[in-house]
């Protein structure tokens, strides 16, 4: 467990240098993230790891029930958080890699987290650009890479609306900023992200983190 978080987004640190005073991220600090919040159940490592690419890259479906227990149980029990979303949105993928892979894993988790916790899915969100892969680009990069990549199709359904965006793994969270924006833009009055996991980058860059093939899928967030 890291002693060092953002409070905002909880990315961890190694020690608190890089965190304002009170307690922001870089990222957060200077509003370059597009959600107010973000939550994750644990690392992308050992068996988490294993089971979200068992689901997302074997067709392993009937994960998905377990892994959405993971995502809920990833929220806080704070009351006024659980009570504090109108609508669930997965995360999109673009229609080509879709078609490959013949599901968006996003979309499962966040009709089993609608379910579980009484509020609707809104498949609103559109990635109308397929964008090149994050894989050893810098944070500034990223951002530019997937800026523009998402689209609102419905923005009634979003707007005023507190919005939880599901996603299985966050690397740097450029990908999620874009998504977020997008709604935002559309009138959402709030996104938090909740994912199964994210990249442990307190001590090494994201080039020589623990990353696996199929590279081009794994480092796209």
């Amino acid at each position: 467990m890291a002693e060092h978080f953002c409070a905002n987004c909880h990315t961890p640190f190694a020690n608190r240098f890089p965190l304002s005073e009170s307690g922001l991220c870089p990222l957060c600090a200077g509003g370059l993230r597009g959600f107010d919040r973000a939550y994750s159940f644990g690392f992308y490592d050992g068996s988490l790891r294993k089971l979200i690419h068992l689901f997302k890259y074997s067709g392993m479906r009937p994960l998905g029930k377990r892994l959405a227990g993971l995502l809920c149980r990833a929220l806080p029990d704070d009351g006024e958080v659980a009570a504090s979303f109108d609508a669930v949105v997965p995360m999109p993928l673009h229609c080509r890699r879709r078609w490959r892979r013949g599901f968006n894993q996003s979309e499962i988790l966040a009709r089993l987290v609608a379910k579980s916790r009484g509020i609707p899915m809104i498949d609103v969100v559109k990635r109308v650009r397929a964008t090149a892969t994050q894989a050893g680009l810098t944070n500034s990069n990223r951002r530019k890479n997937v800026a523009g990549a998402f689209r609102v199709s419905r923005k009634s359904q979003v707007a005023g609306k507190r919005i939880l965006l599901i996603d299985d793994v966050m690397t740097t969270g450029s990908t999620a900023t874009a998504c977020a924006s997008a709604m935002k833009r559309a009138g959402a009055s709030s996104v938090t992200l909740l994912t199964l996991a994210r990249v442990d980058r307190r001590f090494a860059p994201l080039e020589s983190t623990a990353m696996k093939k199929p590279v081009s899928e794994e480092q796209q967030r």
